[in-house]
């Protein structure tokens, strides 16, 4: 007989050691293990950061946070590379040093390997989707490129993908951001 594997729980995530190196997330019930970033990959997070930080530091009605542990259910746990969200949408996610629910802005850097790219455009985008996340981008350190997913009704549904460089980077979710696409990718 064969057994069905184990679902797991924010309980189990939670419990899980992060001093080796990897990065654990659960979604929807299902253990997700990848190894820490390269270098271009954190060149890109920290442009993105970069940023959004100016822009924040200039209009503040919000925050940009890197890796934070987000709890979007029971069964699903994830690090999303960066996240942005308005003060009145962290008064209500924070929750000690996790976001339980929704940023109003998702950002993941896709990592080397098939199964990195499949996670952030398969799974994470119908995780993101399902709980609500009003927009979601994947960035493309390689092919240089930016996919922007935008919330319609139940979904997030493609929007526009930025490729040329002298295009500008702007947010639905976070009002008056915006900057070239250079900028993303500069230093990789």
């Amino acid at each position: 007989m064969i057994s069905k594997p184990r679902i797991l729980t924010i309980a189990d995530w939670e419990a899980m050691s992060a001093d080796d190196g990897n990065r654990y997330e659960i979604i929807e019930g299902e253990l997700f293990v990848s190894c820490s970033p390269g270098p271009t990959h954190q060149r890109v997070v920290m442009n993105l950061i970069f940023s959004f930080w100016t822009f924040l530091q200039r209009n503040p009605i919000g925050e940009v946070v890197t890796a934070p542990g987000v709890i979007l259910s029971k069964y699903s746990g994830v690090i999303p590379d960066v996240v942005v969200f308005l003060n009145q949408t962290g008064n209500t996610i924070i929750k000690g040093e996790r976001l339980t629910g929704p940023p109003d802005l998702v950002i993941e850097v896709i990592s080397p390997g098939s199964a990195n790219a499949r996670r952030d455009r398969v799974d994470k985008l119908q995780l993101y989707s399902k709980h609500g996340v009003p927009e979601y981008w994947i960035v493309d350190p390689v092919n240089l490129t930016v996919e922007q997913y935008v919330s319609h009704g139940s979904s997030l549904n493609l929007s526009r993908t930025l490729q040329r460089e002298e295009e500008r980077l702007s947010s639905a979710a976070i009002p008056g951001f915006s900057c070239p696409l250079s900028q993303i990718f500069s230093r990789i």
